[in-house]
């Protein structure tokens, strides 16, 4: 009996991941969970966690509400990962109180500029495989990006050779507009789109007059082929 009432009187959120060592730092409570050779995102981490570090492991995704159930999270550690795919909705219910957002050093070549534009976190993002394009252009100028490493956010690959090996920034600042480029491309398409529909009715226009045509030409000569009504009165 006092074993079951001891379970019912320790809250959930004070429990502990098997794989994660808990404790106080600063009267917060911090989880870390680092080096343990995880593949995801541990389901149990205590709901009153301040501070979560799962760098070092084998995590290779960041799914939708990942960690929702965390309402008091300030900071968090995901660098020296694996990560290659992060959901749109990954941090939801978190965006608000997050201070620190560390995805440094993993996988990742693109990602959904709506995961990272609703956090209010200091971002860093360094050491990844990115691909240069519109969407990592609107993270770099609307996030809230660390100063210490955005010069170490590098173009793994690009739209134009030139810029691979490059610093996003460097590029930017040189005038490279990778959303003008998708915007040109757009147009571009909208116009061969307008023209292929103009070039169809045009040739069913001509199509049209030309059938009318030869109906009028045989209706005329069908005409002419009749016996005229001068020739039968003589």
């Amino acid at each position: 009996h006092a074993f079951f009432c001891l379970l019912l009187c320790v809250p959930w959120g004070s429990s502990c991941p098997p794989s994660c060592q808990c404790t106080e730092r600063a009267g917060a409570k911090a989880v870390l969970c680092s080096s343990r050779h995880l593949e995801e995102i541990p389901k149990d981490i205590p709901r009153d966690a301040v501070f979560l570090k799962l760098d070092a492991n084998s995590i290779t995704r960041i799914p939708s509400n990942a960690f929702r159930h965390l309402s008091h999270l300030e900071e968090l550690d995901l660098s020296r990962n694996a990560i290659e795919k992060i959901d749109r909705a990954a941090f939801k219910g978190v965006a608000a109180g997050l201070q620190t957002l560390d995805l440094s050093s993993n996988h990742i070549r693109s990602i959904p500029k709506e995961a990272l534009l609703a956090l209010n976190a200091k971002l860093r993002l360094a050491n990844n495989p990115w691909h240069c394009e519109c969407a990592l252009q609107e993270v770099l100028w609307e996030a809230r990006l660390d100063p210490d490493s955005v010069q170490d956010i590098t173009c793994h690959t690009a739209p134009r050779e030139e810029y691979v090996g490059k610093p996003l920034l460097q590029v930017l600042d040189a005038g490279v507009n990778f959303c003008s480029v998708r915007q040109r491309t757009t147009d571009v398409a909208m116009f061969i789109t307008m023209f292929g529909w103009f070039a169809m009715v045009i040739v069913y226009v001509i199509c049209y007059v030309w059938h009318n045509q030869e109906d009028t030409c045989r209706h005329v000569d069908y005409l002419k082929s009749l016996p005229s009504t001068q020739g039968h009165a003589e």
